[in-house]
């Protein structure tokens, strides 16, 4: 279809001026609104104002504007002989391209202390309306909503006509974009009205595909990274990927992991993850150190793995990480030195966070299931040393509290049945999703090996039995956290005292399935 009119009106005015002075090139007559038509005159483009066009001034503080047959029966109209006569027979003209996007509800909301009034003022109508009478009607109309098409829009006018796949491409944005904004205004007003902790009763997930991915968990998989828009603050949707291969679907789970692990920390920490779980955590003075101590809790692991920390990355802990493979290292940043080295590893894929002084916004978390999804709020809540209480005769040291708080933190991020062994602020073992807690602490004993005299195990939830006490009483451990809440504690808390051990409760269960 040929181009002879064209309809602009935009808050976001980005690339406006160059892809109207080449549809006015074209011979195009550009007919606009409010800031965009000033803006477009200041620029020296001709410009139709919209009032012009309906014969009927913008009212209402400009609430009313587009909304009026000569411009959407200009935009609606098929390109037929019937519909083609009534626009001649009401003297209205066809408009074949509208470029609108939308008032910044989102960016409005998204302001500390917004007032209900500011965004309410800012739930776009007209635009909405005119993306979907356009986006409607693409067999005959091409409809814009992102700055970013005008060059193929442009492109695809100079060589005589806009395609019918590109129109219904943009047709398809032009959609998504109003149900994402509608979504937005959805979800505010569900805050607004909420008057307990309840779920709202509707949810409307919303999020941009960021990536497609080469395939899934496996190869017969196919798969794409989809990116939540409205969350700000430090996470792996938002981390800038600085070097190596396309992330791949396991690289993103395990990155995660990794991330949302050694945020937790205040001190310099290093976490190493495989396979959606840590096999190694450690904190130390300097982020070597805490490399060091990290790696060496499961070497062989380690290898393929994804390593986080919550420091800028220097050259020294670089060049500890270059000699051996990693699938991926995320860090707040690097040192020019530091970048250098990993550079130097083709396929290493370096994340970039930023600063991690702000927390993610993100406090929801949502699974799949067949035929529906699972929400929960994120497990967020960090440990209230005055709520942690010991059950045994004996109290545990102060350093052995840093263990028990530094353990429970770790074991949050492991698959339950969840048992974790710490000394020293390093993680020294791990049992994870095994069916039984025995298990877990028979594969994290054993991992812990000689190291493990005098040590804190941790467990993500209670102990149903005193046996997984016992079994930590003969390995030497010599102190137990775990959430309580049994009706068999007082055996588990009576195994300890027998044992000459420490029991720390916490009150608080992890699990991770």
């Amino acid at each position: 279809m040929s181009c002879k009119r064209a309809l602009i009106s935009l808050s976001d005015k980005t690339g406006v001026v160059e892809f109207a002075q080449s549809l006015s090139k074209m011979g195009i007559e550009i007919i606009s609104t409010g800031g965009t038509a000033k803006k477009l005159q200041q620029a020296g483009i001709p410009v139709t104002y919209v009032s012009d066009v309906t014969g009927f001034p913008e009212i209402l503080d400009g609430r009313v504007k587009t909304l009026h047959p000569a411009v959407h029966g200009g935009i609606l109209a098929m390109r037929t002989l019937e519909h083609m006569g009534q626009l001649e027979q009401h003297d209205i003209k066809p408009i074949d391209l509208v470029a609108v996007n939308l008032y910044p509800f989102k960016e409005t909301v998204a302001k500390p202390e917004v007032s209900r009034e500011e965004a309410v003022e800012n739930i776009d109508i007209g635009g909405p309306t005119l993306l979907r009478a356009a986006a409607k009607n693409h067999c005959y109309v091409t409809v814009v909503v992102n700055p970013e098409r005008y060059d193929d829009i442009i492109k695809a006018i100079e060589s005589g006509e806009v395609s019918d796949e590109l129109r219904m491409q943009l047709a398809l944005e032009a959609f998504s974009h109003t149900a994402s904004y509608d979504a937005a205004i959805s979800e505010y007003m569900q805050k607004e009205l909420s008057q307990d902790d309840s779920f709202p009763a509707e949810i409307n997930l919303k999020a941009k595909r960021k990536q497609q991915l080469r395939y899934g968990e496996n190869p017969q998989q196919r798969a794409a990274f989809y990116q939540d828009e409205s969350v700000s603050g430090p996470c792996i949707s938002n981390a800038k990927q600085i070097h190596g291969k396309e992330l791949s679907y396991n690289n993103i789970l395990d990155i995660d992991s990794a991330f949302e692990l050694v945020r937790e920390f205040s001190d310099t920490a290093c976490v190493i993850v495989k396979h959606n779980n840590p096999c190694g955590t450690a904190c130390a003075e300097n982020i070597l150190d805490a490399y060091k101590l990290a790696y060496e809790t499961d070497p062989v692991s380690a290898f393929g793995g994804i390593v986080a920390f919550n420091r800028v990355v220097n050259k020294e802990a670089a060049a500890e990480m270059a000699q051996i493979f990693i699938e991926a290292v995320i860090a707040p940043g690097y040192d020019a030195s530091a970048l250098e080295v990993l550079q130097g590893k083709k396929n290493l894929r370096i994340l970039e966070t930023g600063a991690l002084d702000k927390p993610s916004t993100d406090n929801i978390e949502v699974r799949k299931v067949n035929g529906g999804f699972l929400v929960q709020d994120v497990d967020s809540d960090v440990i209230d040393t005055d709520k942690l209480k010991t059950v045994t005769r004996e109290k545990p040291a102060d350093a052995v509290m840093d263990d028990v708080i530094f353990a429970m933190t770790v074991v949050k991020h492991v698959k339950s049945n969840a048992i974790v062994v710490v000394k020293n602020r390093r993680l020294l073992g791990v049992g994870a999703g095994q069916m039984n807690r025995v298990g877990s602490a028979s594969i994290a004993l054993e991992q812990a090996g000689d190291m493990v005299k005098g040590a804190v195990m941790a467990s993500d939830a209670f102990f149903p039995f005193r046996d997984t006490v016992d079994q930590a009483a003969q390995a030497g451990i010599g102190t137990v956290v775990q959430p309580g809440g049994s009706m068999r504690d007082d055996e588990s808390i009576k195994a300890a005292d027998e044992h000459g051990m420490t029991m720390v409760f916490t009150g608080m269960r992890h699990f991770r399935h």
